[in-house]
């Protein structure tokens, strides 16, 4: 059975339950995992957070879950018809869409945290229900090629910004490729200097630019050309406790998506820098810590997910000498010297 087949099933399962408890006369009700703090556990084996085994009940014998079970229902109805159709929607767009619904969103963060809670019922991603964020996908820069649909991409050939990963990253087959890393840095200032100087020539790499916080698809295809690829993934973020955080989603997931870390982190993922050793280390031009970013280094020092000693050296060095740094303050000794020098000497000493 293929994966729409699996997607439509499971859909269906969902409006079965609701009319077998009305058969049987039964208040119909539905099963949904915890999403709370206190049922999302950081699994130190698998290096990434969790769902424990904690669930919810939405009932119809509960006058307050009336609504929320009505508006699940129709979510799923409505993913159920994209599946089949072969199509896909925004989560903006299904959030307009419900406006001609019987059921009533106060806004579209309240439609898409029903889209989550389907999500993590049915033990799917909101790709796989054919829901899709507006974010745009963040860039890829290298010898690799990608069959999307019935065409064939090469992420070399396909102009400066290189291949855009879509959405859909499941659906995208990786052909072949000629590279033996993956760098990702988190700002497309870094991304396009790191094109103009031929990085992915000199370090046989492919060039990934973030774009700030990764998207869920870009965290999967990191995640599969580090695992189908067998290809080691770094992360060249800014040296501040906002550019570890991003790096850290990448390597361990987030709490919020503790239903799909599985399939989103990539825990073998290295910190490629900016260290507040490399502030000491390089003299890189500064800015001092505000309150909030004293604040952010110390919620990380507790977090399990740094509990590396190498994270914790960091975090504290940050936090004595006050100080944080951008990717671009390298730009102090040339354009070049990120690419000539940095990057080299923090590979081999990570290799």
């Amino acid at each position: 059975m293929n994966k729409k087949d699996i997607t439509v099933n499971k859909l269906k399962s969902l409006g079965e339950i609701i009319l077998e408890d009305v058969e049987k006369n039964n208040v119909p009700a539905i099963k949904v995992p915890s999403r709370g703090t206190s049922n999302i556990v950081y699994d130190t084996e698998k290096r990434y957070y969790v769902l424990g085994d904690r669930y919810g009940k939405r009932s119809l014998g509960n006058v307050k879950q009336i609504s929320k079970m009505a508006q699940m229902v129709y979510v799923a109805n409505f993913c159920k018809d994209l599946v089949r159709r072969g199509k896909t929607a925004t989560l903006r767009e299904m959030y307009y869409v419900s406006e001609g619904w019987d059921v009533d969103f106060g806004d579209q963060q309240e439609s898409n945290i029903v889209g989550e809670d389907l999500e993590v019922t049915l033990g799917m991603t909101r790709e796989d229900l054919g829901l899709m964020p507006e974010e745009d996908g963040a860039s890829v820069y290298g010898n690799i090629t990608l069959q999307d649909d019935d065409v064939e991409i090469n992420a070399l050939k396909a102009g400066k910004s290189g291949y855009t990963i879509s959405p859909t990253i499941d659906e995208v087959a990786f052909v072949d490729h000629d590279v033996r890393r993956v760098i990702a840095v988190e700002t497309m200032g870094m991304f396009h200097r790191m094109v103009q100087e031929s990085a992915y020539k000199k370090f046989d790499t492919l060039i990934v630019g973030l774009k700030g916080q990764a998207a869920r698809a870009t965290r999967r295809f990191l995640k599969r050309v580090n695992e189908e690829l067998n290809l080691p993934v770094y992360i060249c973020n800014d040296g501040d406790p906002w550019g570890f955080h991003i790096a850290m989603v990448i390597i361990s997931g987030s709490a919020k998506l503790a239903h799909v870390n599985h399939q989103l982190a990539t825990p073998d993922a290295k910190f490629l820098g900016v260290t507040a050793s490399d502030i000491i280390n390089y003299d890189l031009p500064t800015d001092p810590l505000k309150d909030i970013d004293v604040l952010r280094l110390k919620e990380l020092s507790k977090d399990p997910r740094y509990k590396d000693e190498a994270w914790q050296v960091e975090i504290k060095k940050m936090l004595k000498i006050g100080k944080k740094a951008e990717q671009q303050s390298f730009s102090k000794y040339g354009l070049e010297y990120v690419v000539e020098t940095y990057l080299p000497e923090k590979l081999e000493a990570l290799e």
